[in-house]
């Protein structure tokens, strides 16, 4: 979701000042909501935020997406919890 608002940011300064954010909140080591993404991707994110733009965290959002994919949302279907949801 920040990653989508982040891409309709016309403003350099305030894509800048989002990707910051962006950076801070989900990306760095130990950030509050850090995604799972391997250290590659990280080295990307970060090249990408030297001159910010509206693909900057593109790799990023598509390696989450396929995590999710892969491994999120099937053991999330497997598991009890939501097994007992849909009956």
């Amino acid at each position: 979701m920040a990653c989508e608002d982040y891409k309709k940011i016309k403003s350099p300064v305030k894509m800048a000042e989002m990707a910051k954010k962006i950076y801070e909140e989900f990306i760095q080591a130990e950030a509050p909501k850090e995604v799972n993404i391997d250290h590659f991707t990280k080295e990307i994110t970060v090249k990408n935020l030297v001159e910010p733009s509206t693909s900057s965290f593109d790799v990023a959002q598509k390696r989450v997406h396929a995590l999710m994919e892969k491994d999120s949302l099937p053991r999330f279907v497997r598991s009890e919890f939501y097994q007992e949801f849909i009956k």
